[in-house]
């Protein structure tokens, strides 16, 4: 079903376009009640061309006229727009941040009503449709605002609702979480080609490996004991996977990943101070 008050985006940044996508994509929203700012002319002008929306240099003029708001600025710049557009907000807003590591607290400092106010943490992958959203109400949110940004958000994410201290670590796992990917199939590709593939062969090899890994998680494997129980499945005893895996361990793979985690998790909690 269809929305039609007026959505707003303070910040026309990547992420904001790839919400803006799929609320387009999946009908939504008409395009009529998408407004967005930003200081960039060249954002600007892209929401503009590329998506349709109405764009403008003016925070102000998006919090005035949009019902439903979501903060979209770089979590360093959070203090400064909230400066500006947190008095105008009044209970009939809702507000939703993706800023990562802004607390629904400080957010509900800048207003001067019970505004509701909904934290979440989106990943890239909702640019195809294929997102993971965790969400988390302020103090003054409902399960009516929750509900809205579920509704906003579940025809190109999967949306889970997880208590509000839990968020850095959902941004560094699954936030963060495609570039470890993306890293790993960069890594793969590299090394294919140090055994004789052409760069070709071996990005297009590692890409579709990827692809079909997730795919068996996704469709074969129980939540729990799944990526575990598909992993022994395709090591052989002695064979080629076993060798592969056994290097892993030896340089202590998971104690690699699990710091990389806590880095993002630290890091996230630094950008909320």
């Amino acid at each position: 079903m269809m929305i039609k008050t007026r959505l707003g985006f303070i910040g026309a940044g990547n992420m904001a376009e790839a919400i803006a996508r799929g609320i387009l994509s999946a009908k939504v929203y008409p395009l009529r009640a998408l407004l967005a700012s930003d200081i960039s002319p060249k954002r600007r002008n892209f929401f503009i061309r590329k998506l349709g929306i109405r764009s403008v240099d003016s925070n102000a003029f998006v919090a005035r006229n949009s019902q439903t708001v979501i903060l979209s600025v770089k979590p360093q710049d959070m203090g400064e727009v909230l400066s500006e557009v947190g008095p105008l907000f009044t209970e009939k807003h809702l507000v939703i941040s993706i800023a990562a590591g802004i607390g629904t607290a400080f957010i509900e400092s800048f207003v001067k009503t019970e505004v509701p106010v909904v934290r979440t943490m989106p990943n890239a992958p909702i640019l195809v449709g294929a997102g993971i959203t965790c969400i988390s109400p302020g103090t003054w949110a409902r399960g009516e605002h929750l509900n809205r940004v579920r509704k906003m958000l579940e025809p190109f994410s999967r949306v889970l609702e997880v208590e509000e201290s839990l968020l850095h670590s959902v941004t560094a796992l699954s936030g963060s979480g495609p570039a470890y990917f993306f890293y790993l199939v960069e890594a793969l590709a590299e090394a294919g080609v140090g055994v004789g593939l052409s760069k070709e062969v071996a990005m297009e090899l590692a890409r579709h490996t990827a692809y079909g890994a997730g795919k068996m998680l996704l469709e074969l494997a129980d939540a729990a004991s799944g990526p575990a129980e598909l992993r022994r499945k395709v090591t052989s005893p002695g064979g080629t996977t076993e060798a592969a895996l056994s290097v892993m361990e030896g340089k202590k793979w998971k104690k690699i990943v699990a710091q990389a985690v806590r880095a993002a998790a630290s890091r996230s909690r630094e950008l909320g101070k």
